[in-house]
């Protein structure tokens, strides 16, 4: 867990279809959205589920010791938004969960080098509080 004083980016908005998960992260955990109907994860969270249609869905919490594999990642070198520039570079990977391979979850893998990277690769989720009351899930390299 990674504290920081002054945040100076975009903090993502929490709305009636997103809250449940933004509220689990301000809590260190990932809670994801689940269709009632068909039982697929919908992530990101919706008003229905993009399989089979249903508005009808429910949240399951998966808690705070959440695996997953490098899917997918760039470098960036260049900020896109306020803020990112003393990030530089940023390893921005997409993530297949260990506990449901077909979520995939976008954040940076953070506190590693960008060399080290690789498809396949185990990582852990951490959170970074970035003001009082809201945090941001991100990536570290699993170790072990």
């Amino acid at each position: 867990m990674t504290k920081q004083t002054a945040y100076e980016k975009p903090i993502p908005l929490k709305t009636p279809d997103n809250h449940e998960y933004w509220d689990a992260a301000d809590r260190h955990e990932l809670k994801l959205q689940k269709c009632s109907a068909c039982s697929t994860y919908i992530h990101p969270p919706g008003p229905a589920c993009p399989t089979c249609g249903s508005p009808e869905t429910e949240w399951e919490l998966l808690g705070s010791d959440i695996t997953a594999t490098v899917y997918s990642y760039i470098v960036s070198y260049r900020p896109f938004l306020p803020g990112f520039q003393h990030d530089l570079p940023t390893v921005i990977t997409v993530a297949a969960l260990d506990a449901a391979p077909d979520v995939k979850i976008m954040a940076n893998i953070i506190e590693c080098d960008p060399a080290d990277v690789e498809i396949g690769m185990p990582l852990k989720m951490t959170w970074v509080d970035v003001t009082d009351d809201r945090a941001l899930p991100q990536w570290v390299l699993a170790r072990g």
